[in-house]
């Protein structure tokens, strides 16, 4: 565990915030899953697969709630200030991102629902070529944003950021060529909307990550990126 939540006089204070963490961590190492096995039921369809993922919902918010809890009962019991205020803050901001991350997880197995039974040569292969690396940059940028809850770094942090730049990019260009093959009709509207919705999950999967990634240099250098450019 880092320097950031070591070092207090109370050890019982420190074993708290060690515990919060390992909350959070925990709830991002399972939203992580949840995306890739979103991503993996999208390329092949499966129903099962999709339950698990509907299924695994109601530990999200379960380790969501636990969080919540935690927070306020170490806000109420040590009035944290300085960099432990900044420790507090992040994770609870954090935890609400998480769960954000968790709930595109379900949109995407519910599109992939809709998607079951059409002929894969209906599948657009561009397209799917093209979501699946959309999918690889959204499960990337999501894994390095929940490591920084164990291990902070700052060159990882402002990758994370970078990524999601390149990925709303990428998501714009994909939306225009899908509204292409509509306007072409070389491709069912219903499908084609159905791409573009797993396309904007993975988008804000990004942006999700982004403000993980944010909110660990908030903790670390108690610097709001969103008040200017940061420069390690």
């Amino acid at each position: 565990m880092n320097d950031i939540i070591e070092g207090h006089t109370y050890r019982r204070y420190d074993g708290e915030l060690r515990h919060l963490h390992r909350i959070v961590l925990d709830m991002g190492e399972l939203i992580v899953i949840q995306i890739s096995d979103a991503l993996r039921a999208f390329h092949s369809p499966s129903a099962e697969l999709i339950q698990q993922i509907k299924t695994r919902e109601i530990d999200v918010d379960r380790m969501e709630v636990e969080a919540d809890a935690e927070i306020s009962r170490l806000i109420a019991r040590y009035s944290p200030v300085g960099s432990d205020l900044r420790v507090v803050i992040s994770v609870s901001k954090s935890v609400t991102d998480l769960e954000g991350i968790g709930d595109e997880a379900v949109r995407i197995a519910c599109v992939v629902d809709e998607l079951i039974g059409i002929p894969l040569s209906k599948m657009q292969t561009p397209v799917m070529e093209e979501i699946e690396g959309l999918g690889q940059l959204a499960i990337s940028s999501i894994s390095d944003a929940v490591g920084l809850f164990d291990l902070y770094d700052e060159k990882t942090a402002l990758r994370v950021i970078e990524n999601h730049r390149e990925m709303d990019g990428e998501f714009q260009s994909e939306l225009r060529r899908l509204m292409s093959y509509i306007r072409d009709d070389s491709t069912d509207i219903n499908l084609a909307l159905n791409m573009a919705l797993v396309a904007k999950s993975l988008e804000r999967i990004t942006h999700h990550a982004q403000n993980l990634a944010e909110y660990s240099i908030f903790e670390m250098e108690g610097i709001d990126l969103r008040e200017g450019q940061y420069k390690p």
